[in-house]
This record gives structure tokens, C-alpha cells and sequence, in this order.
């Protein structure tokens, strides 16, 4: 019989902001298994918000690191290293992108806010994979966060799908060149949820409705949905598994109308 159990296990997971984001749901779902999980957090600003969570889960550690800065990015897993020892699982549920870019008409992107946007959402993945594969000794596993817009046009988040396009290719090619280590690369395709960044994004309401009105679940997906799927791909239930784009949609991206 198959059960998860991650006792003995160690995650970091990057992009907890507060009790809406995915990421915590992810966190959540970890540490109900048995998880030692680790916590990372962009600035200052956001770190009180963080420890509150980090005491629900065991008084998680806590990182600072701001993925734009790939010295950051370095050093924070130094310090992983010298606090936790080794890694099992990865999350990188990260996305940016300007507020003027997030709706209105695509072909207006400006040069810096589409750099803005693929470095912090996209590129962002290459080195916290490559920083971490050192730590996962016993091979391990990495779970991104995608969204169908990376293959669909999305009226309002116009350069994130760009980002979310890249995101998904990166997630395949690293699949790719860490797999001989045992190392597991996936990404989720979630649909759309309740976060402080989706409220935003032009049009998200209209984008929830119609994705609850044509789903074969005819429902919207929960943060509880997305913690299960992350439990599994954290696991050994999955352990065949790599390079693959979940999605995690109640089945809407299986609909032609």
C-alpha cells in the first residue's frame, strides 16, 4: 500500500509572501507529511508576514533571498547548506511582472518590463536548481508553478504567459540535464486562484467564472488541490516523473469550447 511520508525529508520552498500564496499551501502540504521545511522571503518587508507563517509549520527557517540577484541566490544556499545539510525537494513558485504590463495591448510591452518579467519568472528557475543540485545528495526533486497561458492566449496577462512559456521549456531542458543525478524536474499548471498577485492581473474575474462555467468539474480549483499534487511530486509516487507540465484545472484545459 502506498503512503506519503517525507520524514526525514528537507524543502525549501521560495515564493510564501502570505496565507494566499500557493507556495504556503504548498508548505502546508509538505510539513503535513513529515517535511522539514524552509522558508525564503525577498526583503525585509515581507519578512514579518513570513515568520508568522514559519511558526505554523515547526518555526521553519527562514532565508532572505531576491532571485534577481544571483550573488543571493549563491549565498543563500551556503547558508542552507550549513544550516540544513541537504535538500530533497525545491518549490519555486515565483512570478513578476510590472503592473503596467499585466493588461491593455501586449504589443506595448516595453523592452525593460519584458526583462523584468522573464528574468524574475523564468530564468530565475536555472540557478535556483543549479545551487540546489549540489545539496541533493540523494537526488531529488523540483516543483515550479506554470499556468496555461504559457500555451493560450489570456487577455490581461499578456507578457507573464512569454514568462510562463519559458518557464515550462526550462523546466523540460533541466529535467533533461539533471535527470542522471536523480534529480526530478516538474512544473504545475494551476488554474486560476485567489493571491495578492492575480488581483492584478485585467480581467481575473472574468477568468475565474469562465474557467468554473467550462471546467468538466464545474468548479475552480482550491490551494488545497495544488498542496496535493505538490505532495506527490515530493514523494516517491513519483518517482517515474520528470519533465512533465501538470495540470491542476479541474479539467478545463481539456475543453475545445
Amino acid at each position: 500500500m502506498y503512503t506519503v511520508d517525507l520524514t526525514g525529508k528537507i524543502a525549501l520552498i521560495f515564493g510564501v509572501a502570505n496565507h494566499r500564496s500557493i507556495a504556503w499551501a504548498i508548505a502546508q502540504a509538505l510539513y503535513s507529511a513529515g517535511a522539514k521545511v524552509a522558508l525564503t522571503y525577498q526583503t525585509d518587508r515581507l519578512k514579518e508576514s513570513v515568520e508568522g507563517l514559519a511558526k505554523e509549520i515547526g518555526d521553519a527557517p527562514l532565508f532572505q533571498c531576491d532571485v534577481s540577484n544571483d550573488g543571493e541566490v549563491e549565498a543563500l544556499y551556503k547558508k542552507v547548506g550549513e544550516t540544513m545539510g541537504t535538500l530533497s525537494t525545491v518549490v519555486h513558485s515565483i512570478a513578476f511582472a510590472q503592473r503596467d504590463d499585466l493588461g491593455g495591448d501586449f504589443s506595448k510591452t516595453e523592452r525593460e518590463g519584458f526583462r523584468v518579467a522573464l528574468d524574475v519568472s523564468a530564468f530565475s528557475l536555472l540557478p535556483i536548481v543549479r545551487y540546489a543540485a549540489p545539496l541533493m545528495t540523494d537526488g531529488g526533486t523540483v516543483i515550479a508553478m506554470t499556468f496555461l497561458a504559457g500555451e493560450k492566449v489570456f487577455p490581461g496577462y499578456n507578457v507573464m504567459g512569454v514568462a510562463k512559456a519559458a518557464l515550462e521549456n526550462s523546466v523540460k531542458q533541466l529535467a533533461a540535464e539533471f535527470g542522471p543525478s536523480n534529480i526530478r524536474v516538474n512544473a504545475i499548471s494551476a488554474g486560476p486562484l485567489d493571491t495578492l498577485s492575480s488581483r492584478v492581473i485585467t480581467g481575473y474575474r472574468d477568468m475565474k467564472r469562465i474557467h468554473q462555467e467550462r471546467a468538466p468539474m464545474a468548479r475552480n480549483i482550491t490551494h488545497e488541490d495544488v498542496g496535493g499534487t505538490a505532495l506527490y511530486l515530493a514523494s516517491e509516487l513519483s518517482s517515474g516523473v520528470t519533465g512533465a507540465i501538470i495540470p491542476v484545472d479541474v479539467g478545463y484545459s481539456i475543453m475545445g469550447i
